[in-house]
């Protein structure tokens, strides 16, 4: 455990506050009454510069750091930009991560993925099965990138004392998603693909790979209402899994959101594209057991997440 409790007014860096996880981590920070909160987009703090992360943390100073800055994207997007998925984020966790060590700040929660276990991982996935097997080859470059966040996390509390955490969530889907189709995830391009084929008055909903494929998914306000249990509980050290513990196959999700979105036709599986990883249940034991659960049921999730794809992505 650190040694001090996380006050109100203290000064707390959300790294890709634009993001879905980000700006989630916003919702709920404020909520609670969190009101130091330190914001940069982009254009005004570029995370693949060195020197403007390290002037900029040196200069503010914040008393926690979220890194939710990533370079993200479903199974076409992972596959496509191999070098630029390894290099960003590989970048972004390296610039902020040795610049929160060089300004003396301790605490730091750094976000990765339930991609970093292996392939064929034994189910549902405890965080000490990490580096026990192969990775899946279409999205292996950004899993690799998590994986030495992860470790230069782990390396740098054992050098320097540091109380940098690591945390992997599930599938999120939600608020400020992302529903391109070209790189968007499973599920907000169902919703996408799905409101589409209803408006056109189509008669198949076509969904990639086989629908065997077992998911799991946690809607964002949840994610970041576990980051911020584990900021309040003052966590040292450790990787922490992020998830509900349950699951579903693509071809059940395909039919939530179908039901959501009102389209009555038929579901078609494109056998030519990918599956990507047969399961990916996360065992999310450690985060129960400090008094953490995920309360958004799946259909909920959706039925909100379609709500904000009609007001804000449709077109």
């Amino acid at each position: 455990m650190a040694n001090l409790k996380i006050d109100k007014s203290d000064k707390i860096y959300v790294a890709g506050h634009n993001g879905m996880v980000g700006s989630a981590l916003v919702r709920g920070l404020q909520k609670r009454g969190y009101s130091n909160l330190l914001l940069r987009t982009r254009k005004e703090l570029d995370l693949l510069n060195q020197g403007s992360v390290f002037s900029f943390l040196q200069k503010e100073n914040p008393r926690y750091i979220f890194l939710a800055a990533a370079k993200v994207g479903g199974i076409n997007a992972n596959n496509t930009f191999r070098g630029q998925f390894i290099y960003e984020n590989l970048a972004i966790e390296t610039n902020i991560i040795h610049g929160a060590y060089l300004a003396g700040i301790k605490e730091l929660n750094f976000l990765g993925s339930s991609c970093i276990y292996p392939r064929d991982c034994e189910q549902p996935m405890k965080e000490e099965y990490l580096l026990t097997g192969p990775l899946e080859p279409t999205n292996e470059p950004y899993a690799i990138s998590k994986i030495a966040g992860i470790k230069m996390c782990e390396s740098y509390n054992r050098q320097y004392s540091t109380h940098y955490v690591s945390s992997m969530p599930t599938n999120l889907y939600g608020p400020n998603d992302n529903y391109d189709l070209n790189t968007s995830h499973v599920l907000p391009a169902l919703i996408s693909k799905a409101h589409q084929a209803k408006v056109q008055e189509d008669k198949q909903l076509v969904v990639w790979g086989s629908g065997k494929p077992m998911r799991e998914f946690l809607y964002v306000d949840d994610a970041a209402d576990a980051l911020i249990h584990m900021m309040e509980n003052n966590l040292a050290e450790g990787i922490f899994n992020i998830g509900t513990g349950e699951e579903v196959t693509i071809r059940e999700l395909a039919e939530i959101v179908m039901a959501v979105v009102g389209f009555k036709g038929e579901i078609v599986f494109d056998t030519n594209k990918p599956d990507g990883t047969p399961r990916k249940l996360l065992s999310v034991e450690k985060l129960k057991k400090l008094g953490w659960q995920a309360q958004t049921k799946l259909k909920e999730g959706i039925e909100k997440s379609y709500q904000d794809y009609l007001e804000n992505h449709e077109n």
